[in-house]
């Protein structure tokens, strides 16, 4: 299952050093995960202090 980063998102980057893989990156207004390279393993979701990212 796919992880996605919701609006609740404040751009903070915590995610960012905690994917193994880099597949989160600074996008026009907020990060998101390119689903390509997202290996679905959570650490983003469990860094993110907002609760911003969820499994779709």
């Amino acid at each position: 299952m796919a992880f996605k980063i919701t609006d609740a998102c404040v751009s903070c980057g915590a995610c960012t050093s905690e994917c193994p893989v880099g597949a989160i990156e600074q996008g026009d207004s907020q990060f998101e995960i390119n689903e390509g390279a997202c290996i679905d393993c959570g650490s983003c979701a469990n860094a993110c202090p907002t609760g911003a990212i969820v499994q779709e």
